[in-house]
């Protein structure tokens, strides 16, 4: 899943661009993924990721914000703000197991963000994902 984690990079590249710049910037922040040098999978993959997760920031947002009650999201450092916003789209589409969304995240906060972020958002993606993951009933225990 190298793929994965190299169209995840490109898509919080974009992420961050697209938070300095404003919605104006999608065409650049496009043209940044396809001008890259990655393979048409993976650009394909970051493009969709960028887009999706960019149009669900306000949910984003929300569930960042009601988890991390200490910190005002507009305040987070904008690389932080990008990797819990990728990370809460991927965790709401299930296109990845929890598990891997917040490896991949803690992943990007040690390779682009300061010492403290891995944590920070290691903690705040798994009470989101805690809270995001289906509701089962306990399983009935027969003697």
């Amino acid at each position: 899943m190298k793929h994965r984690h190299r169209a995840r990079r490109l898509a919080l590249q974009t992420l961050c661009c697209l938070d300095a710049q404003g919605e104006d910037a999608m065409d650049l922040a496009v043209t940044f993924i396809r001008e890259g040098r990655e393979s048409l999978d993976v650009m394909a993959i970051a493009e969709r990721m960028a887009r999706e997760a960019w149009a669900a920031r306000d949910q984003a947002d929300r569930l960042v914000a009601a988890h991390s009650p200490r910190w005002d999201v507009p305040r987070m450092p904008v690389v932080d703000r990008g990797i819990l916003r990728l990370a809460c789209w991927e965790l709401a589409a299930g296109d990845a197991p929890p598990k891997v969304v917040l490896n991949e995240a803690i992943r990007l906060a040690q390779e682009f963000s300061t010492a403290e972020s891995p944590r920070f958002i290691n903690g705040v993606l798994d009470a989101i994902a805690r809270d995001l993951a289906p509701q089962t009933p306990p399983t009935p225990q027969h003697p």
